[in-house]
């Protein structure tokens, strides 16, 4: 299949993105599932702790473009092809470990392990998702 030699050439994000692309030209869906879905107050809660983190309001907006591309705002989000999880898809999971050990579940932890992984990579979380718009992940 087209798509699984795609996604062995490419990376694991890369490759899920040209599967939705694929399979949205082709009429299907492409759904990732997680386990449980966010809830309204999950999502809104997460945003406020994100807000809070971030006040300027372009890098809180750079932030919120790439969770809510990635994840949903979903905090236990995971990607069953490549196990990337939670609110930034930490690929593995576990490096937000060094953030908190509550990162499967804590959405404040998880924000601060993305928003340090974005400013030592990036720059910033609008340097994170000028990247992501060029590429389709980060």
């Amino acid at each position: 299949m087209f798509v699984s030699r795609l996604a062995r050439r490419i990376s694991p994000k890369k490759a899920l993105a040209s599967a939705a692309v694929a399979a949205a030209t082709t009429g299907m869906v492409l759904t990732a599932a997680p386990a449980h879905a966010a809830t309204a107050d999950s999502v809104s809660q997460a945003k406020a702790i994100a807000h809070r983190m971030i006040p300027n309001a372009a890098q809180y907006n750079a932030f919120n473009n790439i969770v809510a591309h990635e994840s949903g705002w979903n905090v236990t989000a995971t990607n069953s092809s490549s196990g990337a999880y939670g609110l930034v898809q930490a690929l593995p999971g576990s490096k937000m470990a060094s953030a908190g050990s509550d990162w499967k579940t804590s959405a404040k932890t998880q924000i601060e392990w993305g928003l340090q992984y974005m400013n030592s990579r990036y720059g910033s979380p609008a340097g994170a998702w000028a990247f992501w718009q060029a590429n389709g992940w980060y």
